[in-house]
């Protein structure tokens, strides 16, 4: 049984998908092996592997991963296209479509990341509260604004050491004013919070988190890991900040938010050790799309030998997928471009912001403009912002009208025709 080639082969495509026993159960295996006998193949090939890391459950059982060849190979897609050198060696992508890019990717983030935890809202109207610089009218909006802010943050942060003062400070601002108890931002719970993660559908009890008597010596062991002074061998750095996402959450250290600060530290650890094209990555907005995947990654990995790679294998598919969401926002951009060197051609005088906005009004004639929105959008001042939005006022390619002391702009109707893109024809 054990030296089976078929049998063999049908191990090594459960651990490349690394399949749970849920779904390995159901391979089609050889019919002297009954699924049982399969898996506990599946187990001593991983078990042989399986590289300890200082976390431990409660009762002192260590979680640990490995890295099957379909991780390896993410891992390897990663160092090639998360360097930044698709962003500097691209010819066609002006650093003002970049900076717009990345505030867009920002708030994309911000929205996802929020509602994965919870918060009520659609992308449409956060984004526009976003741009608008509005106040939040709800707790689902607070939360979202306060991601924004704290992921502009983080920037800030890179190069530091992680810290007890830094990790509060992350979850003060995910937090403030969103809490039951104000008091609970940024601070460890304590032994009167009684925190359990159940799920929502059924009440069923999901994950019971170490005891808050004992968050002080464990979180100092979180950041040794997270600093790399623990002691242990080397472990590639997209690997240690997913770890670093998956330890956060199952400390559970404070009441709420934890998830939106494992991400923004694995977000501060990935950009710490230049992996700067990960500002530009929305990881949030793909695991939003599978969120219940999300969920079974961490069970699968708490609950079946502390085998972290389930988490692993899915978090590094998920960056796969806003890698290649770049991608093709970069294929689409470079189109956008041409477009617009032709339009730069017709009206040279014209700024990028200016044209980005044009652009934009040519596809949505409905969309509304406002100074804040535009300034938000480029990461301008609001002078600027608004000497673009009144020059292009002044041309006749927007109208201008006032609603409660704030100027909105909107393309005028024959903006095709204005800028010659959809020439009159004759009848």
């Amino acid at each position: 049984m054990l030296t089976s080639q078929e049998a063999r082969q049908c191990v090594e495509k459960a651990n490349h998908d690394y399949l749970h026993w849920e779904k390995a159960k159901y391979l089609k295996v050889p019919t002297t092996i009954s699924p049982e006998e399969f898996w506990f193949l599946i187990k001593i090939s991983r078990t042989q592997n399986i590289k300890q890391i200082p976390l431990i459950d409660p009762r002192g059982g260590h979680f640990g991963f490995w890295l099957p060849d379909s991780v390896l190979k993410e891992l390897h897609f990663i160092d090639q296209n998360a360097g930044g050198s698709i962003l500097v060696d691209n010819p066609e992508l002006s650093p003002e479509a970049r900076e717009r890019y990345l505030i867009s990717s920002l708030m994309e983030e911000a929205i996802a990341s929020s509602q994965i935890e919870g918060a009520s809202t659609t992308r449409k109207v956060a984004k526009e509260m976003l741009r608008e610089g509005r106040p939040p009218k709800n707790k689902a909006e607070k939360m979202i604004l306060n991601n924004y802010h704290t992921i502009r943050k983080i920037k800030s942060f890179i190069g530091q050491p992680l810290s007890i003062d830094l990790l509060h400070s992350l979850h003060e601002s995910l937090t403030e004013g969103t809490l039951d108890n104000p008091a609970a931002a940024g601070r460890f719970r304590t032994e009167k919070d009684s925190i359990v993660v159940v799920d929502e559908s059924d009440g069923q009890t999901l994950h019971v988190p170490p005891q808050a008597r004992i968050l002080p010596e464990r979180m100092e062991k979180f950041l040794a890991f997270a600093n790399d002074k623990s002691g242990e061998p080397f472990i590639h750095p997209v690997v240690r900040a997913v770890l670093l996402h998956f330890w956060l959450a199952y400390e559970h250290p404070y009441v709420d938010g934890n998830g939106r600060t494992a991400r923004a530290v694995f977000y501060w650890y990935m950009l710490t050790h230049n992996y700067w094209l990960f500002e530009y990555l929305s990881i949030s907005r793909i695991i939003l799309k599978s969120v219940k995947q999300y969920a079974r990654a961490y069970l699968y990995s708490e609950h079946d030998d502390h085998d972290a790679t389930y988490f692993l294998a899915y978090h590094l598919k998920a960056i796969h997928l806003a890698l290649e969401e770049l991608h093709h926002y970069l294929a689409r951009k470079q189109k956008e471009m041409r477009k617009a060197i032709t339009l730069l051609r017709k009206i040279p005088d014209l700024n990028y912001r200016q044209l980005a906005l044009l652009q934009h009004a040519l596809k949505h004639q409905d969309a509304a403009y406002t100074i804040e929105s535009h300034k938000n959008s480029h990461n301008i001042v609001r002078a600027t912002a608004r000497a673009d939005l009144f020059d292009l006022e002044r041309r006749g390619y927007l109208t201008r009208r006032k609603q409660n002391r704030r100027y909105y702009f909107g393309a005028v109707p024959d903006i095709g025709e204005r800028l010659d893109i959809f020439p009159r024809t004759n009848p």
